[in-house]
């Protein structure tokens, strides 16, 4: 099949995750689509999964992600044409609900991912700034040089205005009014006035850092987080005629001395106790700090809890003008790096081998997504194998004490931002790169030792239109009991396009006489739909397993289904899952012909289904040949 254009995919994308009125709002960073639907459950994970251009899908934090790689704004922009919607945001409202968690990881990356790539790139420039000036190839005193540091360090001080507007987009205030709200706290006589203590609101002192509010990151997502509701209260007692003059006028006259006297000073002081309590965690062992972030990185960022730290960090830079935490990152992102390689020589998988060469590209640059999720984790010990690395370079780097002058993705890139810039404040820049490359040695030689699961080798032979699966002699079979009673069908009989295709994978349907449904092997229940409709196993020797009890049955809203079973529970064959009511769901007018699909069918050489008309629950339905 040829490869579809960027248009055609992000089409198909929308299409199948549950098209434009299922997304609320949609964001990418360097490599990821970042999604908020309206409903995850209709989206078809398992098809995007398989898609081609997509590398995986990542449910986390509240988001819906799909993983592209590193040319995703190619996709995402052909879905902002496509859906009309644009980067302020949401096409419906959006449903409250989730863990605190789960939103605050939401929101912070909402307000931080837009600029990421613009952070970034000036990090990138001030480190070879950085090195030019010690190196002598440019002097502090030449034009180019301030010209080059304006354009590297200019946006660093703005920060607040970057922020002010990103803000304002996830708290659904008007953006424009924050940039007058943050415009005012970085002006230059009230930055200039900032240590002298003479500024006052009405006799109420003003209290600010030296440096004022340039750079500051905490202080102005808490003053457009009350400016969403400031506005509210404006536009309720504005009169629709005078809205569009009043409700800026009102906001901006309450929310600037409100943020001047207290809304400000409190963001400073929460982000100097969160700097110091930072300090205290890593000054405590800076070796354990470095060796469990360097260790875990990787898994942070697959469950989204990274960006609880990116905050911190851009408050390292704020608050001290240097970073110790980014530092003991590059051994973790290199470490994978060092991974892929050895995947791609071991390898004897064509198709493996380029994507892991990919992946060691990308990776060096500060790009592991596809890395992590296209190489290292589906073969397992790989991706071990570079926490491993990333523990000890971690471990290394922390403890040597290098620090990070400027913000940006952690990358080789990252190293020339090693170098201090700070009188009397050493890095040790060396370390930084002896780390890093232990990290990356560690993570390839334990993979080319450990190695990783053998290829799964298939071999279609063609005689007279015939085929046939030539299977190794120590190839193994698990056997998938039927769930049901019933009538077996074949699964490209089953009159649902998503199941009949193969879309979600090999498998057969049956349609039962029994309403009981029983698990169909040992394992762990990993989905249970809320309906009762929809059962995931995932077997001991990972098949993963989707039992779908009737066509469209999603719509009784659980009329006529009693589950009893929950998610995480251990299961043995027969044990009852679900008990339906077959006669209610027939009333209501809906198939209850129920598909049994290996939905991991490409880890495997082949499913095949028996040739049978009817079973019985507990009897064989299908084989797993591995």
């Amino acid at each position: 099949m040829a490869k579809q254009s960027n248009r055609d995919l992000a089409q198909t994308i929308v299409t199948l995750v549950g098209g434009k009125s299922n997304i609320i709002s949609l964001v990418h960073c360097a490599t990821r689509l970042r999604f908020k639907l309206k409903d995850e459950s209709i989206a078809k994970t398992a098809e995007l999964n398989k898609l081609d251009g997509v590398i995986q899908v990542v449910q986390s934090g509240g988001q819906y992600q799909v993983v592209i790689g590193s040319h995703v704004s190619e996709v995402f922009e052909p879905i902002i044409e496509l859906t009309g919607l644009d980067n302020n945001d949401t096409v419906v409202s959006e449903k409250q609900g989730g863990n605190v968690l789960n939103k605050l990881v939401d929101i912070i990356s909402g307000i931080f991912t837009p600029f990421l790539g613009a952070l970034a790139g000036i990090g990138v420039l001030r480190g070879f700034l950085t090195l030019a000036t010690v190196t002598q190839l440019l002097s502090v005193d030449s034009g180019t040089y301030k010209i080059l540091l304006a354009a590297s360090d200019g946006f660093m001080q703005f920060l607040p205005m970057a922020i002010a507007i990103t803000a304002a987009k996830k708290f659904k205030a008007d953006p424009f009014v924050s940039l007058a709200i943050a415009s005012a706290l970085v002006y230059p006589e009230i930055t200039a006035n900032a240590t002298t203590g003479i500024l006052n609101f009405f006799g109420l002192p003003i209290i600010m850092a030296p440096t004022g509010y340039m750079q500051t990151v905490i202080p102005i997502i808490l003053f457009v987080w009350v400016q969403s509701y400031v506005e509210n209260f404006a536009k309720k007692i504005s009169p629709s005629f005078l809205k569009i003059i009043m409700v800026p006028l009102v906001t901006i006259l309450i929310m600037v001395p409100l943020t001047f006297v207290a809304i400000g000073p409190l963001g400073t002081i929460f982000g100097t106790v969160l700097g110091k309590g930072y300090g205290a965690i890593f000054g405590f062992s800076p070796i354990l700090a470095g060796l469990i972030m360097g260790g875990l990185w990787q898994v942070f960022v697959m469950f989204g809890m990274h960006w609880g730290l990116i905050p911190i960090a851009l408050n390292n830079l704020t608050v001290n003008n240097f970073d110790t935490m980014t530092p003991m990152l590059l051994g973790a992102v290199i470490a994978q790096a060092g991974a892929s390689l050895a995947v791609a020589i071991r390898t004897k998988n064509q198709k493996r081998k380029a994507l892991a060469i990919s992946g060691t590209l990308t990776a060096f640059f500060g790009i592991t997504e596809p890395t992590v999720y296209g190489v290292t984790l589906p073969l397992k010990k790989p991706f071990i194998a570079a926490c491993i690395g990333g523990a000890v370079g971690g471990a290394i780097i922390a403890g040597s004490g290098v620090k990070m002058f400027t913000g940006g993705l952690v990358s080789l890139l990252s190293i020339p931002g090693f170098i201090s810039t700070i009188d009397g404040v050493e890095s040790s820049v060396v370390m930084g790169i002896i780390g890093t490359i232990i990290a990356f040695i560690i993570a390839f030689i334990l993979t080319l030792v450990l190695g990783f699961d053998l290829e799964k080798e298939s071999e279609s032979v063609s005689s007279e239109g015939d085929s046939k699966i030539t299977v190794k002699s120590d190839s193994k079979k698990t056997m998938i009991q039927a769930p049901m009673t019933g009538k077996v069908i074949k699964l490209t009989d089953v009159e649902d396009d998503v199941f009949s295709s193969g879309a979600l994978g090999k498998g057969a349907a049956i349609e039962p006489t029994s309403g009981e449904l029983r698990a169909p092997i040992s394992g762990v229940v990993t989905t249970v739909f809320p309906t009762g409709h929809a059962i995931g196993i995932t077997s001991d020797d990972g098949i993963e397993i989707l039992m779908h009890i009737g066509m469209d049955t999603v719509e009784l809203n659980g009329e006529g289904f009693e589950i009893q079973i929950k998610e995480n529970d251990k299961v043995q064959p027969g044990d009852l899952l679900v008990k339906v009511n077959l006669d209610l769901i027939e009333e209501k007018g809906y198939s209850t012909v129920t598909p049994i699909i290996i939905t991991n069918t490409p880890e495997f050489i082949d499913v095949l289904d028996f040739d049978q008309n009817d079973v019985v629950s507990g009897e064989d339905l299908l084989t797993v040949i591995k």
